[in-house]
């Protein structure tokens, strides 16, 4: 089997290649820079996101390898991220869980969408989602450092944490409202009729 290693998908590779070693960047308790250092390699990563993308479109590299692995990438990084705030007690359990299963679930109705030959885009609501979880998780990366306490004082650093908050409060609302949104452009392809002569059309059928 060849795998089309083109510039974009070796891009989206070394995002997935690198998000061990930001795992270990957060969790293994560096003094002083280390979460902003963890920060600056998450921010990096997150970016290579439009890096894949725009090398895909401009050159015409656009392949299935791509469409497969890109978003797996995204979901993966910001999954890494939000487990290990979880351990090291930054975030609660239960943001992660419906962060997580948002993805899970949205997922699993692209796959059914696509056995049924459909294509849903993806809504204004998803990318702002995905945003405001990047600049949340940063915020929580850095919240409690010692580089950002020495810059901005008790006081600054109690506004920053507050703002940390704000954005991921805002980023979990827009999780579920782009899960609805998804739900409502699927609603199609969930209510059926579904073609009974694809492989598995009856069986979905008699679930209805």
């Amino acid at each position: 089997m060849n795998i089309p290693l083109n510039w974009a998908n070796r891009v989206t590779l070394l995002r997935v290649v690198f998000i061990p070693v930001f795992v270990v960047s957060m969790l293994a308790g560096m003094p002083d820079w280390g979460p902003i250092l963890a920060a600056a390699l998450f921010t990096l990563l997150a970016a290579t996101d439009a890096v894949d993308g725009y090398l895909a479109r401009s050159r015409n590299e656009i392949t299935t390898f791509g469409k497969f692995l890109d978003p797996l990438a995204d979901k993966l990084l910001v999954t890494a991220a939000l487990v290990a705030l979880v351990e090291l007690g930054e975030l609660p359990s239960w943001i992660a869980l419906v962060i997580i299963s948002r993805e899970f679930i949205v997922s699993g109705l692209r796959m059914v969408a696509i056995a049924e030959g459909k294509v849903i885009a993806a809504s204004a609501y998803g990318k702002a989602k995905t945003v405001f979880q990047v600049v949340a998780i940063v915020g929580f990366i850095v919240k409690d450092s010692a580089p950002l306490l020495r810059m901005l004082g008790e006081a600054g650093v109690a506004w920053f944490a507050a703002l940390a908050w704000a954005l991921m409060g805002i980023a979990v609302v827009l999780t579920v409202i782009s899960m609805f949104d998804y739900f409502y452009h699927a609603r199609d392809v969930l209510a059926g009729p579904w073609d009974t002569k694809r492989p598995g059309g009856d069986r979905g059928a008699e679930r209805t």
